[in-house]
């Protein structure tokens, strides 16, 4: 008779003196193998985008691709590739023509921190109640699709301090990070070029940004770099720690940051 992996397995955790010395080292080879899975990011995002892709065919009674191509991971090697990162992808759907502005822009972080900024607000303006109404819409179709019992991962927090680590907290204010994103999403959406900012904003001072390289960073920011971003300094680096001589971005990081 033959038994699947997951059947000696669950040989295993009932008794494991009932095993062989044969079965014992195909458990073992089982087990190391599911621990570099759930180490790999590659595996995690195979399962992850099969199963967002059959749930969209099956509402569009359909069949075929669904993504466009494999998913891209990036080392952001400092706080101003992580700043540059996080506005391009919160700013996916006004980039791409989809929404006019960050309120309607639906399923993004941004919309996301607006409306947990705003909830306990007495007195929202219009695109904070704009806000609420999508995420109350939203949060009506997860419950429609059978997904409301699915955990969600809160945000990372904001921190205007240096002191606390970059994976407890985002090292910027929330306020900055909405005004930049703001005024960056209205550039995009108006298509202007050049510098910009009348005024620059905090966030591009602090982090050391180029204002006049801003808006084409956030733009192109998916395009331009490879295995990692920052700046030309730390992407030689890390180039080296991986053995190689050069690294995709190390140009465009020298006009980006001054």
């Amino acid at each position: 008779m033959l038994y699947s992996g997951s059947i000696f397995v669950d040989r295993w955790l009932e008794n494991p003196q009932s095993l062989d010395a044969a079965t014992l080292d195909k458990v073992n080879e089982i087990i190391d193998d599911w621990r570099t899975r759930l180490s790999c990011i590659s595996w995690f995002m195979r399962g992850v985008n099969e199963t967002i892709a059959r749930m969209a065919n099956d509402e569009d009674n359909c069949k075929g691709r669904f993504w466009e191509g494999r998913f891209k991971s990036q080392a952001l090697l400092d706080e101003g590739a992580l700043l540059s990162c996080m506005a391009y992808v919160d700013l996916n759907p006004v980039r791409a023509a989809m929404e006019p502005d960050l309120a309607r822009s639906d399923f993004t972080s941004i919309q996301q921190r607006i409306f947990d900024y705003s909830k306990h607000k007495p007195n929202k303006s219009n695109s904070e109640r704009q806000v609420a109404s999508r995420v109350k819409q939203q949060r009506q179709l997860k419950v429609e699709l059978g997904l409301s019992k699915q955990s969600e991962v809160p945000l990372m927090p904001f921190s205007g301090t240096n002191r606390l680590s970059i994976h407890v907290a985002l090292p910027f204010t929330r306020e900055d990070y909405f005004d930049l994103v703001d005024r960056t999403g209205r550039i995009i959406r108006e298509g202007k070029r050049g510098f910009i900012f009348s005024e620059i904003p905090p966030l591009i001072s602090q982090l050391g940004i180029n204002p006049d390289k801003w808006i084409e960073h956030v733009r192109f920011f998916g395009e331009r770099y490879a295995c990692s971003a920052g700046s030309g300094e730390r992407l030689r680096v890390y180039a080296n720690l991986l053995g190689r001589a050069w690294g995709k971005g190390v140009c465009l990081s020298e006009s980006v940051y001054t």
